[in-house]
């Protein structure tokens, strides 16, 4: 009778036991409860970021009041430089967006590559690399005017600067440019300066002098023999032209064995 007694004791403090095991075993799991208060945590300080910087960005502290350039640009004038700075900077110091204030200032018409940097406490630090303009660039395509820069790069600007012209396919700039050069080394002796090119949609250049003379280039690939031919031209032409009494217009070079010159009253004469 007292063991029957004893044994429903114990299941009765067992089955308790298990009750209160069941009620009580979250906080007897402290691995559990760790990574639960570290989530709660990380939630809390993402909250609290987000709104401090919500905060931050309504709030006028941190503004900026100047803008410093590294040097002062010889064609960007200040009202675009302003326009653009009205445009493109929000916020205050830590919140403007560098990128875009960057792309603002390289969408101004003289303006190649811009950089942009904060410059604590209350500014930000502007770096302009302008174009360097060598010539008038005339699409055969569109027939609009643009500037080529030193690098052979067409852009969009006004000047009324004394400069070459080249109109060529797109994409040509830069090459005319660099044969831009070489002919007019070649041309020195002449004593006349090469004032426009141009370049077709088949390959054949025409060169004009400030003197009125133009000449006809053949368009073969290999350009070694187009400047041959070209030296020889500018070597032969002052004893032609005292030979024949007469001032050349056009030359033709584009022949294997000699050159076809019209006078300036129209005549061909064929060397």
């Amino acid at each position: 009778m007292g063991k029957r007694r004893k044994s429903s004791s114990d299941t009765a403090t067992r089955a308790a036991s298990s009750r209160a095991g069941k009620r009580g075993g979250l906080w007897h799991r402290p691995q559990l409860l760790n990574l639960i208060s570290g989530a709660l945590l990380f939630f809390a300080m993402t909250g609290l970021g987000w709104a401090l910087v919500a905060w931050t960005s309504s709030k006028p502290i941190f503004p900026l009041h100047k803008l410093v350039l590294s040097a002062p640009p010889s064609q960007v004038t200040q009202a675009q430089l302003e326009h653009a700075a009205r445009t493109a900077i929000r916020g205050n110091f830590f919140t403007v967006r560098l990128e875009e204030v960057r792309m603002a200032f390289e969408t101004l018409p003289w303006v190649r590559r811009a950089g942009v940097r904060r410059l604590w406490p209350d500014g930000l630090g502007l770096s302009l690399e302008e174009h360097e303009a060598v010539a008038y660039w005339k699409n055969i395509g569109d027939g609009d005017v643009r500037l080529i820069n030193r690098q052979g790069e067409v852009f969009a600007a006004s000047s009324n600067v004394g400069m070459p012209e080249f109109s060529g396919p797109q994409d040509s700039a830069a090459v005319m440019l660099k044969y831009y050069e070489t002919y007019s080394r070649i041309l020195q002796p002449l004593r006349a300066k090469l004032v426009r090119m141009d370049l077709s949609a088949r390959g054949t250049w025409r060169l004009w002098l400030d003197n009125g003379l133009s000449i006809v280039l053949d368009r073969e690939q290999e350009r070694s023999l187009v400047e041959a031919r070209l030296e020889d031209f500018v070597a032969a032409l002052p004893h032609l032209q005292d030979s024949l009494g007469v001032q050349v217009a056009r030359a033709d070079l584009r022949y294997p064995n000699g050159f076809a010159l019209t006078p300036v009253n129209h005549g061909t004469v064929s060397q």
